[in-house]
């Protein structure tokens, strides 16, 4: 238990890390880039940007390794204090103290994930048998994902920057399930791994989450487009975990109040550290020009 916490965590530093640099490399792009594959192309000359995406590579590939060894529900609250070694490496970078409002921040997400890891013990959890219906859960997903976007095209720059990133989050989620289920598949041989679609599927979900989450960061500081992100993947991974490997959570009431509690705090922390000054320190100086005839 003791060694999945740390891997988790040190894959959540990795991701927290790898947003950053992601965040200072996107939003100097033009806003007409938005939501176009060419963002990427002209983000993946960058040498920032690579390395943002390394570290978050890096991360995913400790989370897959916590993901082999764990459940869903248990790995996604620890892959969500991102945003504390985020606003961290901003505190360095910045070289400025922690306010009382950053440390709330982290005190309510660290406590958050322990709150819920304590009363809901996630346990259990298998590969989906071969005939269960686990494409209708990633349907819901990319649906509810689908219509996000489709609300953000026509709403104010910042409302854009959230609903992207939320729905980039859902990705996320999506993409950590799959990775379980084509690691559980995996354990039956690399046969039953290659005549499955999951393995596939997550490549596609990956290109796409980046996508969506780059143009969050091409619209708005990183205080308005990372905490959305860092709220839905956990929600989102802990739901379909629940649901496609049929993952435990304890459900007698003082369990479930605990649970329901933890994440409330979360969530609540998330939003707290992802106002703190030190994560608008990229937002640009309002007299340079952002492709005015793309706003």
């Amino acid at each position: 238990m003791i060694s999945t916490v740390l891997i988790g965590l040190a894959a959540a530093c990795l991701l927290g890390l790898g947003f950053v640099a992601q965040q200072h490399a996107a939003y100097d792009e033009p806003l007409g880039e938005m939501l176009r594959l060419h963002l990427l192309l002209d983000l993946i000359r960058k040498p920032l940007w690579l390395c943002g995406v390394g570290a978050m590579v890096g991360g995913q590939i400790l989370g897959a390794l916590v993901l082999q060894r764990a459940d869903i529900a248990r790995v996604e609250p620890l892959l969500a204090t991102n945003l504390i070694f985020a606003l961290g490496a901003a505190a360095v970078v910045y070289k400025e103290r922690l306010g009382w409002a950053e440390w709330l921040g982290a005190v309510l997400v660290s406590g958050g994930v322990a709150v819920f890891l304590a009363f809901g013990q996630p346990h259990g959890g298998d590969a989906p048998a071969p005939g269960s219906p686990v494409w209708l859960s990633v349907l819901v997903v990319l649906m509810a994902a689908a219509a996000l976007v489709m609300v953000a095209l026509r709403l104010d720059l910042q409302t854009k920057a959230m609903l992207l990133a939320a729905a980039a989050g859902m990705l996320y989620g999506l993409q950590d399930a799959l990775t379980r289920g084509s690691l559980l598949t995996l354990a039956r041989g690399p046969h039953a791994l290659a005549v499955t679609w999951q393995p596939y599927m997550v490549a596609v979900v990956a290109v796409v989450g980046i996508l969506l989450n780059q143009s969050a960061f091409d619209a708005a500081p990183l205080r308005i487009s990372l905490p959305a992100t860092t709220a839905a993947e956990p929600i989102t991974g802990i739901v379909l975990g629940v649901v496609i490997f049929s993952e435990h959570l304890r459900v007698d009431p003082g369990a479930l109040t605990g649970e329901i509690l933890g994440l409330i705090a979360l969530v609540a922390g998330i939003v707290v550290l992802g106002r703190s000054p030190f994560l608008a320190k990229s937002e640009r100086n309002p007299a340079e020009s952002r492709d005015p005839e793309c706003r």
